[in-house]
């Protein structure tokens, strides 16, 4: 019997049947993982696949609305998740791993020197052409190296039916939350990508409340050794996670 289940596995080897059939069988390089293969309960909205982002399009190398990132990322989201999941609160991804090319994209953006309404949205008290000086957009992003995350916090008990309406007027990102663009997730004070002070982790200028939801979304993602960005209550990475920058595209998971 042995012999035969060699034979047989062999067989399966050859035509390409052996080992499990998982849905990320898309290779990735780098122990790059999709998050939804290691977490699928963690609600994604990824931006920068999208025309909902402060370029106003969809970014190269986004060719899927697929969080990507380091297996140790993955497996730290994972726990918080499931920790999150008892307060009946989930996490919500902005963005993961951000290739090269769509970075390069960013900086054309910022030095194109147009400054539409659509845009100012997101910047409405700086010029973009200032926005990598000052430290809120990055010529060499650590999202690139898939130990970078920008995330928020969603409760599960409340309505989050709300949707983007790319041909309705919002008010910039600053604004309170029933005026601006819906985000589906808690008040955190800005909208996401909000290049604001209001949106430095430690401002003044928000609610008691929307401190709390700030301090609960650090405290969560700290406990498992993830660091915040002081100007962005949405940026996080882990230590270590990763060093090298890396352009492959985001294609979507193979079914």
């Amino acid at each position: 019997m042995q012999k035969w289940h060699v034979i047989l596995a062999i067989g399966l080897t050859v035509l390409g049947l052996s080992g499990p059939q998982t849905a990320d069988a898309q290779a990735l390089p780098g122990g790059f993982v999709y998050l939804r293969d290691i977490e699928p309960g963690i609600i994604q909205d990824m931006r920068y696949a999208t025309s909902n982002n402060f370029v106003g399009k969809p970014l190269r190398g986004y060719d899927a609305a697929e969080c990507v990132v380091k297996r140790e990322v993955a497996l730290a989201l994972k726990n918080i998740q499931q920790e999150l999941t008892r307060q009946k609160l989930s996490l919500k991804m902005f963005d993961c791993y951000r290739p090269e090319r769509a970075v390069a994209d960013m900086v054309a953006w910022s030095r194109n020197g147009k400054e539409t309404p659509a845009e100012r949205r997101f910047n409405p008290a700086l010029r973009k052409a200032d926005l990598f000086r000052l430290g809120y957009i990055a010529t060499r992003s650590g999202h690139s190296t898939g130990s970078a995350l920008d995330l928020s916090l969603v409760d599960l008990t409340a309505d989050n039916s709300a949707k983007f309406d790319a041909g309705k007027t919002y008010a910039d990102c600053t604004a309170p939350v029933e005026a601006r663009a819906p985000e589906g997730s808690v008040d955190m004070g800005t909208g996401y990508d909000c290049s604001d002070v209001k949106s430095h982790t430690a401002a003044a200028s928000i609610t008691p409340v929307q401190r709390t939801w700030r301090n609960v979304l650090v405290a969560a993602m700290t406990r498992q050794g993830f660091v915040n960005y002081s100007k962005e209550w949405w940026h996080f990475s882990l230590p270590g996670a990763g060093r090298q920058a890396y352009d492959f595209p985001i294609a979507s998971r193979r079914n």
